[in-house]
């Protein structure tokens, strides 16, 4: 079934609603089956500029054409904006982006189970994403498909077989950008400290990481073996390598992913008491 003459409604229309619509128009997908719907007028003016779509201001019968919608909302107020939309598009499939809330919750505020909640993460936004995505049962193959095709155009996605790993993947992946961006400021420090300009170290720092991950991704061999590799004994790697591990930087990285998930499934308690 080709989902290329299918309409898609957005209810938020940040900076994740944008970089999916961003995918979806270069892809080819006419604005005209995109409705979005967003209240802030500069967001809105923003949508209207980047991609020639019309936003509307607040939920309404113009939804009901809607196959898809995607839910890219602040968790705090999905319920509240769920009240308006659920009554127009109780036939859609819908894909929540929302941080931390549960498929119950959702399924009760939208009358509908059928239901793909996911977990991208900010690189989304330059088509380098990582999005992990739970189906609920009543969500079909055909369904799937359809979302994995409007993800695929922020980057890759994986599917998880249980709910609560997706608080996992916000500690990996939906938090992780912001673990990088941790070392670049360090190792950008350090280079400063070691008399280069901040420019030039950011840009080291920079193409290091990029281009690491690059060469992981087009091996077949664990990190550690890759680690290893460049880590000859005695040498300034080795020295690096071994000051990291007397400093204990390993445990408290794992304690701080974990710190995250614990996080992620308070929030997710707290959001679906609405």
């Amino acid at each position: 079934m080709s989902h290329s003459s299918q309409h898609i409604a957005f209810i938020g229309g940040g900076n994740m609603a944008s970089a999916i619509i961003g995918g979806l128009i270069r892809q080819g997908m006419p604005a005209s089956q995109i409705t979005v719907v967003e209240p802030f007028a500069d967001t809105a003016a923003k949508l209207q500029a980047d991609f020639g779509i019309t936003a509307l201001a607040a939920a309404g019968p113009e939804l009901a054409q809607a196959q898809l919608v995607v839910w890219a909302v602040k968790p705090q107020i999905f319920s509240e904006a769920a009240a308006p939309v659920q009554a127009h598009t109780r036939q859609a499939l819908h894909l929540s982006v929302a941080a931390g809330i549960r498929t119950d919750s959702i399924c009760r505020w939208l009358g509908t189970d059928r239901v793909v909640r996911c977990m991208p993460n900010t690189p989304a936004l330059v088509g380098q994403g990582m999005t992990a995505l739970f189906p609920c049962p009543a969500v079909t193959a055909d369904d799937k498909a359809w979302v994995e095709a409007v993800i695929g155009t922020t980057g890759q996605s994986l599917w998880v077989g249980q709910e609560s790993h997706l608080d996992a993947v916000t500690a990996l992946s939906g938090s992780g950008p912001a673990y990088v961006f941790f070392f670049l400021e360090a190792m950008t420090e350090a280079g400063v400290g070691m008399g280069l300009s901040a420019a030039q170290a950011y840009q080291l720092a920079v193409a290091t990481f990029s281009g690491a991950s690059a060469l992981a991704a087009a091996s077949t061999e664990p990190a550690e073996v890759l680690r290893q590799r460049v880590t000859s004994k005695g040498g300034t790697t080795y020295a690096a390598i071994s000051a990291m591990e007397a400093a204990g930087i390993k445990p408290a990285f794992i304690q701080a992913m974990q710190a995250a998930e614990l996080r992620a499934r308070e929030l997710g308690d707290e959001f679906g008491k609405a």
